[in-house]
């Protein structure tokens, strides 16, 4: 699948991220399968979900696209999102349509630079399509000269500039919507069909959401804390 065919399936909709953890309950490539499968028949137009169990599972359940990632802890280091090769080439055993790294400043856990990565998944895989999650403008615009097909401002609030600030970020999406020549996904803090109808309508090409439709824990504690604050 090219950028334009991908662009086709998902422009103007929304993506939904069908992630558990291993600490959380509904870990299960079964029961993301069907979650998937959920969001699907209520018109999510593209499903983001991690390893490549649940890509795999989830694919069984749904044909819109995949954005895939490997989320791996490395000791002292923050990176998180497909870090290193090595969880690239094992997300690509699912064959998601779409490969989402984290393209933030950073240091890398093995000490390769961002430009060596995207080279080296450039050349082993020629047909992916390569997703920059960044943390400010700055690294969007570098993702961009390093050639991504995608920039999502998913990782904004996880990085130590960015750790507690409100998300979503308009300001953010925006600044890379109208400086941008790629495509920008809306991504990070998006609650509200009020806020999703405000990421589209300020050009993002999609948006995701993911814990205010697929952890019901965290659903929950929003009620359960609005009863708390009475």
């Amino acid at each position: 699948m090219n950028r334009e065919e991908y662009l086709k399936q998902v422009q103007g909709g929304l993506i939904v991220s069908c992630q558990a953890l291993e600490d959380e309950p509904l870990h299960s490539s079964f029961i993301m399968g069907r979650m998937a499968k959920a969001a699907v028949m209520g018109g999510a137009v593209g499903i983001r979900a991690n390893t490549p169990e649940d890509i795999t599972e989830i694919k069984k359940e749904v044909s819109v696209p995949v954005i895939g990632l490997m989320k791996k802890i490395y000791p002292g280091n923050d990176m998180f999102i497909t870090p290193t090769f090595r969880e690239v080439e094992h997300v690509m055993t699912a064959s998601p349509e779409v490969l989402a790294i984290d393209a933030t400043a950073r240091p890398r856990p093995d000490g390769i630079l961002l430009s060596q990565l995207v080279e080296r998944i450039r050349r082993e895989y020629p047909d992916l399509l390569l997703m920059a999650d960044i943390s400010n403008f700055e690294e969007a615009k570098a993702a961009q000269e390093l050639g991504f097909d995608l920039v999502g401002t998913t990782l904004y609030g996880y990085t130590a500039q960015t750790k507690g600030k409100p998300v979503p970020n308009f300001v953010l999406l925006e600044q890379c919507v109208q400086s941008l020549s790629l495509p920008v996904i809306a991504e990070g803090g998006i609650k509200t069909p009020a806020q999703l109808k405000k990421a589209i309508s300020l050009g993002a090409c999609a948006a995701v959401i993911g814990g205010a439709i697929t952890r019901p824990q965290n659903i929950t504690k929003d009620f359960t804390d609005a009863l708390s604050n009475d």
